[in-house]
């Protein structure tokens, strides 16, 4: 029976298995973006993560038939990248890789939906947040901006990082709570227009 598309990412990803390719398109369109944003803000290089993007829905295909819905889907996908990451930073003999004159994704920030106020400025503020923001994840060190991007772009829990990583889950919730107090700090002169437009 083909998986609809309210069915949950386990369901598709068995469909996919069984032949489904619609089952496929479903799971693409659900998660392409935070995939790309997790490589993206790992490496800082459109070029360099949108190959390792490609490669990370290429490894899904070829081990659609062997999938198994041990753990919850975004583990088992971001396992997947974070593989393929480390697989990268191996291959090129770095731990990690940083440009800061990356730009080609700042448009994400200045389209996220605006307050109901829309002025050339508040668009302006939000971009530069955007930036900002960008530079401070960028800045954490590799473990910590690891964990950091696993929850915000995965979705993924302190115990599944934990799995993911090889690590304890309590050493997770270190490197999230560091990373967030660094991040904090970084954009602490923010703080009042960041309430303002979300209140």
């Amino acid at each position: 029976m083909p998986a609809g598309a309210d069915s949950s990412d386990e369901d598709l990803m068995l469909a996919y298995a069984a032949g489904d390719a619609a089952a496929f398109d479903a799971i693409y369109a659900r998660h392409k973006g935070g995939v790309y944003r997790y490589l993206l803000r790992q490496c800082r290089d459109a070029g360099i993560a949108e190959q390792l993007f490609q490669d990370v829905w290429m490894n899904l295909i070829r081990v659609r038939t062997s999938y198994q819905p041990t753990a919850k889907f975004t583990t088992w996908l971001y396992t997947l990248a974070h593989n393929r990451l480390i697989d990268h930073h191996r291959a090129s003999g770095r731990v990690t890789l940083i440009s800061t004159d990356d730009e080609s994704h700042a448009d994400v920030v200045a389209a996220l939906p605006a307050s109901r106020r829309s002025e050339p400025e508040s668009r302006a503020a939000n971009r530069e947040l955007g930036e900002r923001l960008k530079d401070a994840v960028a800045a954490l060190p590799a473990a910590q901006r690891d964990a950091f991007l696993l929850q915000q772009e995965g979705g993924l829990t302190l115990e599944e990082i934990a799995t993911l990583t090889g690590v304890g889950a309590e050493t997770v919730k270190s490197r999230l709570r560091y990373a967030t107090n660094k991040l904090r700090a970084e954009l602490a002169d923010f703080s009042p227009q960041l309430r303002e437009d979300t209140g």
